[in-house]
């Protein structure tokens, strides 16, 4: 193994990495803040360290201390498997974030004679892993409510275990389509596919190939992270807070971090398989690199813009309320970042100048084409995050046997039949 490939291999490892842990705070403050805004009020953006607020993500390190500082409390009434009760939320924790490992971030990076997979796990495999490894998660679920012995508990591992068996088989019928359309099981050989045009105009995304199977997909994937309008299994209102009633402390924030990284590796799935993954639409990884002065000329004249805009919206919003007496650091916070902003963008204004026009450097023109899919990608993860953010703060939850009426009377068949559809298809073009 060379130098560069291990280089790539940790890179990509500490970006998947980073990507799943690291976007938990700030998953849990934008979904905070979106409730805010539809709920008419603020959200959480007081506390803060040394007078840095970050608009409100200090807030879910204040928590992440809370629940590792808080006092671990066993039910004295569980007698048997305690060291399965607790291992329980661990198994999901870590299947959510395996599943995780398989996204690829931008295209295969050409080192000389190398080729380097820009994916934490560099698998050719990842679809079937990605099936195999997120369905273990909902063992750790089962696990929790059996072994709380509480029949609130209980009833909802019981529903958990009912929502694999309704869901698994369209979303695996909805994946299937996508195999039989892409031919492959390599989520980065499915982005590459999507990189072509269909009809000479549309983005060869999966949304457009594949209709049916991208909405099943979407709906299953809500119901496989147990999001609103499906969270039957925890059901508030009816079963106090299902598999998670006796959990507490540490052993109930890895339940609420898994979650959150199962909703990060839903949205990666999805914008992977329909939206085109790290690819922008109608520019392919070879057409950036054939034409890398004019890509680095758009992003010198891109950044500028948006950054710009980024400060005003920040200095427009991160100030107190007319009347205040104080302050409280928000004006310095303002500058810090406005400096801090401004001299990041000088500085990818300049290299963006010499990689274009002053220097013959293939590689380095490569690594930036790879850090824009990188961007790219990141991007569309937020926006489908916040999908996922707005559809629980509009939507109501399902009842129970509406959730499986809807698995097993529509998706099901409807998968079946776009299956079904697809197969002619496929045998009709190759004829």
């Amino acid at each position: 193994m060379s130098t560069a490939s291990i280089i790539v291999a940790i890179s990509s490892f500490a970006l998947g990495t980073l990507l799943a842990l690291m976007t938990i705070p700030v998953l849990v403050w934008l979904e905070r803040r979106t409730a805010g805004l539809v709920q008419d009020r603020l959200g959480p953006n007081r506390t803060n360290i040394f007078g840095f607020r970050l608009g409100g993500v200090v807030q879910s390190f204040a928590d992440v201390v809370k629940l590792v500082l808080k006092e671990e409390y066993y039910p004295s009434h569980i007698k048997s498997g305690k060291w399965l009760f607790m291992l329980a939320p661990i198994i999901t924790f870590v299947a959510a974030l395996l599943a995780f490992m398989v996204i690829p971030f931008a295209d295969t990076l050409i080192i000389g004679d190398e080729h380097l997979r820009v994916q934490p796990l560099p698998i050719d495999f990842g679809v079937f892993w990605y099936l195999a490894v997120s369905s273990i998660g909902v063992i750790g679920v089962i696990f929790g409510g059996w072994l709380s012995h509480n029949k609130y508990s209980l009833l909802g591992a019981a529903r958990a275990a009912s929502m694999v068996v309704s869901y698994e088989l369209p979303l695996g019928l909805s994946i299937l389509a996508f195999i039989i359309t892409y031919d492959t099981v390599d989520f980065n050989a499915m982005v590459t596919s999507q990189s072509e045009l269909l009809f000479g105009f549309l983005p060869a995304w999966g949304i457009f190939m594949q209709p049916i199977a991208s909405i099943i997909l979407i709906i299953t994937l809500f119901a496989e992270t147990n999001r609103n309008p499906f969270t039957v299994a925890e059901g508030e209102s009816e079963i106090v807070a299902g598999f998670m009633t006796e959990y507490s402390a540490m052993k109930f924030a890895m339940y609420f971090m898994a979650e959150y990284i199962a909703m990060n590796t839903a949205s990666a799935v999805i914008i992977t398989m329909i939206f085109g993954g790290y690819q922008l639409p109608y520019i392919s990884t070879q057409m950036m690199l054939d034409n890398f002065t004019t890509l680095a000329i758009c992003v010198m004249i891109a950044a500028p813009i948006v950054v710009t805009l980024f400060i005003k919206w920040m200095q427009k919003n991160n100030r107190v309320r007319p009347g205040m007496a104080q302050d409280k650091g928000r004006e310095f916070e303002t500058k810090f970042f406005t400096i801090a902003f401004i001299v990041m963008t000088i500085a990818i204004e300049f290299i963006l100048l010499y990689l274009a026009f002053f220097s013959e450097n293939l590689l380095a023109q490569s690594i930036y084409v790879t850090v824009i899919q990188i961007a790219t990608f990141v991007v569309k993860l937020m926006i489908f995050n916040m999908f996922f953010i707005l559809i629980r703060w509009t939507l109501p939850r399902f009842r129970y046997d509406q959730v499986q009426k809807l698995g097993w009377y529509y998706l099901l068949p409807l998968a079946l039949l776009n299956i079904f559809v697809t197969a002619l298809v496929v045998v009709g073009v190759s004829l």
